[in-house]
């Protein structure tokens, strides 16, 4: 075996110097991981040994971070005068401090591998979205920088309000009366959401809040066509599973999803001049609902929980099956006990409780439950009613609603913690062990 490492000593005010010490030492640990087989072929000592190493090296990043994230985040956005979208700063980070994380390269060959296969590079990814996040200044200005429309928005809300649709391929947009509507419709996977929906689902929200002509926005699942539901609509079916087993799903698209996609529903797209905070800042908002047909599971539950009204189907349910799946299921553990209570909330998240929406529990989240061939008219009739109440006034009472409910800095240090025990979640062997009891994933096809 190779003889111990010491991990240098962190000096604060000294940035260079540590980044060139830490360095070394990431070097030298990786080079001792890189001499043990892969780690699929380790016995139980070299696998003893590779976690060793490992968990030695990300002590010593949060070490590193501990003192030295803020001038890191500094130096990668030019004071906070530039904003940098996560997806991009962690890559930025990699090639300002070798070994700190894993450079793109890395993440593409782990790519290929699957989730069982792999050692958890992407955990380190983690670790430095944490200590971000986890530093009032440096933690607004990124979830600041995930609420701005993305680049190619743009370009998407020309050609939707141009057209009067848009097909994003996993996604879409269409108008229904007052409303933008957007579509989950990943079809062959129920609407799952997965590495080839996110971009486009984020793209979707930003026209319909960015769309002149709508007034409110309307969140629902495409048709199916084909299996057990041929020819029903489902909202979402949750995080492709199988996609996860197979490895596509990397760390960074948990966090990507809930800072942008996700917290644009329920905060609305930040303006770059302006912090997105409800006190001192504004942003460009829209009510919106979400019509529940069929099921909304894990991701899709979630969502529910961000949106400001909520049609379903009488047929339809809700689950949060985290034990099942062994990761977090994002902000639900922030929200949802200010719908249902604490109890109910440990039981759907740690002991797989389904909900169905037409009941005591279920009208907590759901705000109007109707017969599955009324969904469409109720959507109508919830759309004409709170465009005709003044959605000026209904903008600004979802504001003050969301201040007291979750402030901007509440959601900030939540998501510093989702960022750290997330990555954890997402490399454990029990998340393997999981999908193989619970959903059968090495039989099914990615």
């Amino acid at each position: 075996m190779d003889s111990v490492v010491s991990m240098p000593a962190a000096t604060a005010g000294d940035f260079a110097a540590d980044a060139a010490a830490f360095s070394a030492y990431w070097r030298e640990q990786g080079a001792r991981l890189a001499r043990l087989p892969a780690k699929s072929r380790r016995n139980a000592i070299e696998s003893e040994a590779a976690e060793a190493i490992k968990q030695a090296a990300r002590e010593a990043r949060f070490a590193f971070l501990r003192i030295h994230a803020r001038t890191l985040y500094d130096r990668l956005t030019d004071g906070r005068r530039k904003f940098v979208r996560l997806e991009e700063l962690v890559y930025e980070a990699a090639g300002l401090v070798s070994g700190l994380v894993p450079t793109r390269a890395e993440v593409a060959a782990d790519a290929e591998l699957r989730q069982s296969e792999k050692d958890g590079c992407e955990i380190d990814q983690g670790i430095l979205c944490n200590q971000f996040l986890a530093d009032p200044d440096c933690g607004r200005h990124l979830c600041h920088a995930m609420l701005l429309p993305r680049a190619e928005s743009a370009d998407a809300l020309a050609k939707f309000e141009r057209d009067g649709r848009l097909d994003l391929g996993t996604a879409k947009v269409q108008r229904q009366g007052k409303a933008a509507v957007l579509l989950f419709s990943n079809r062959r996977f129920l609407n799952a959401e997965d590495n080839d929906t996110q971009i486009a689902t984020e793209i979707g929200a930003d026209v319909c809040i960015l769309d002149r002509q709508s007034q409110m926005a309307v969140l629902r699942g495409d048709v199916v066509p084909g299996g057990k539901y041929a020819g029903r609509r489902v909202f979402n079916a949750g995080i492709n599973l199988t996609h996860i087993y197979y490895g596509k799903i990397p760390f960074l698209w948990f966090l990507i999803r809930d800072l942008g996609f996700v917290n644009k529903m329920f905060r609305g797209l930040a303006k770059p001049d302006v912090t997105p905070d409800e006190v001192s800042g504004d942003s460009i908002e829209k009510l919106w609902i979400a019509a529940v047909d069929t099921f909304a599971i894990g991701g899709g539950c979630q969502i529910l929980l961000a949106t400001d009204f909520n049609i379903a189907a009488k047929d339809a349910y809700m689950t949060l099956p985290a034990r099942k799946e062994g990761i977090i299921p994002a902000m639900a553990n922030l929200r949802m006990s200010r719908f249902v209570g604490d109890r109910v909330t440990r039981q759907a998240i740690m002991y797989e409780r389904r909900i169905e929406c037409d009941s005591e529990v279920g009208r907590m989240i759901c705000d109007e439950v109707v017969a599955p061939d009324e969904v469409d008219a109720a959507i109508a009739r919830v759309i004409d009613r709170l465009s005709t109440s003044g959605v000026v006034g209904a903008i600004g009472n979802r504001r003050a609603m969301r201040l007291a409910a979750e402030p901007f800095d509440l959601f900030r240090q939540y998501a510093a913690i989702y960022a750290r025990e997330q990555a954890r979640c997402h490399f454990s062997p029990a998340l393997i062990a999981n999908l193989e009891q619970f959903w059968n994933a090495q039989s099914r096809k990615a």
